[in-house]
């Protein structure tokens, strides 16, 4: 089952799913993340629990949902130049991760994600694998434009992208602004254009030989 719970058969109800993700957001507000429980979710949804276990396997995806993205993240319009695009995705997860719900509940929903490895798993192939193909469709752009030769290694990409946001707002607790998002867009840009290029690409058959580090 996917992180939403997509099976076939009737279409789902969107309203339901909407009041779902709602419910979630009022219950987080009040009484917080480690308090949260799908029944009180169910109850202030005003629907039964198979209905939320049939769009998510986990309290965790439901959360996650409800406060940073569902799997209908959608890529943002070309701009005509990869570093507006980079800016306009990064503005992006500002909005998304800098909510003031997200901004109380990330933290401990990423420590219950990482504690699980099963859960790790269910989330790099649903949420993030999501995230990531946003990511390869603006530096897909950014191929068919010219600016890039060749795709760079999408996971690194990817993770410069997450990792200063996270740091910015979880941990240095940074305001979420334009400014932040267009000065790393242009830095990540540099990054990928200019002299730190090479370090980026996706290896090379050669490369891919090389023994994990496990194996050194």
């Amino acid at each position: 089952m996917s992180a939403e719970g997509h099976r076939s058969g009737r279409p789902r109800d969107t309203r339901v799913d909407a009041s779902i993700l709602a419910a979630t957001r009022e219950v987080l507000a009040e009484t917080g993340y480690a308090r949260l429980t799908m029944d009180a979710v169910a109850a202030t949804a005003g629907v039964g629990k198979a209905a939320i276990y049939r769009r998510y396997a986990t309290k965790q995806e439901m959360v996650y949902a409800a406060t940073v993205h569902t799997m209908a993240l959608e890529t943002p319009a070309d701009t005509g130049a990869l570093t507006t695009d980079l800016a306009a995705l990064i503005g992006d997860i500002l909005a998304t991760m800098g909510n003031p719900i997200a901004l109380v509940t990330v933290p401990g929903l990423i420590a219950d994600i990482t504690a699980d490895p099963d859960l790790t798993v269910r989330f790099l192939q649903t949420f993030m694998a999501r995230q990531r193909d946003c990511v390869t469709a603006v530096l897909e752009r950014a191929v068919l434009r010219g600016e890039l030769d060749e795709l760079p290694a999408l996971e690194l990409v990817h993770a410069m992208l997450v990792g200063p946001v996270f740091a910015w707002l979880f941990m240095m607790r940074g305001p979420g602004t334009d400014a932040f998002a267009r000065d790393l867009a242009a830095r990540l840009a540099a990054a990928l254009t200019g002299g730190g290029r090479q370090s980026l690409v996706q290896p090379t058959r050669k490369d891919s030989k090389t023994p994990p580090m496990s194996q050194i």
